[in-house]
């Protein structure tokens, strides 16, 4: 007969490989692999940085575009802008040839002929989208007609607007806006009586834009 003493040993020299092998598994099953680091993903919508393009639209002093007097308008465009705090920001500068577009003065009418706009913009980014505003200052060129002479030279007036613009890619948006230019005390001449007036017009225009 064994005696106690024998029994216990030989008990723990038969379970001691076991526990070993149980507690490796025990291990092995509960160790996992640190989450492989992945690069942060593109800020979906970014509006940042500069770009260039060109517009074409119709300008007109009265808002409906199929009345009479209406010139076909073509330009250029180019600006910076940046997403600050979920609001983007920036500025524009535009050149359009207005296609001797009229607007009414006393004794007739003139024609437009040239603008350069420098514009503020703001907006609000919708992904791929974006819903802006704009303002700022305008200098126009205008041309005699029909026997009343214009001011020589640049006019300056202001100009506001809206637009909305839509991403195709990282580079290629395409947008289309509205502006209201006002042009203040244009003096003009006609029948040998010299007068100044406000005018204005209406410029509704689709673009293209190539950020860089």
């Amino acid at each position: 007969m064994i005696n106690k003493p024998l029994a216990l040993a030989l008990a723990a020299s038969l379970t001691a490989p076991l526990a070993t092998t149980a507690s490796a598994a025990d291990l092995t099953s509960s160790y996992q692999e640190p989450p492989a680091y992945n690069e942060p993903a593109a800020r979906s919508g970014n509006w940042d940085g500069a770009y260039v393009g060109a517009h074409g639209g119709f300008v007109s002093r009265r808002l409906n575009p199929f009345k009479g007097g209406k010139g076909v308008a073509a330009g250029v465009q180019g600006g910076y802008q940046a997403d600050v705090g979920g609001v983007v920001v920036g500025g524009e500068g535009e050149l359009s040839y207005l296609g001797d577009a009229e607007v009414k003065v006393n004794g007739g009418k003139l024609e437009e002929r040239h603008r350069l706009g420098l514009k503020a913009k703001a907006g609000v980014p919708l992904d791929q989208t974006l819903l802006y505003g704009t303002a700022g200052m305008a200098m126009t060129n205008f041309r005699d007609s029909g026997g009343v002479s214009g001011p020589d030279g640049w006019k300056a007036g202001y100009i506001v607007g809206a637009g909305i613009e839509q991403k195709f890619n990282d580079k290629i948006s395409a947008k289309v806006e509205y502006n209201y230019t006002g042009t203040p005390n244009v003096r003009s001449f006609a029948g040998g009586v010299a007068s100044e007036q406000d005018v204005h017009d209406h410029t509704v225009k689709a673009g293209v834009n190539y950020k860089f």
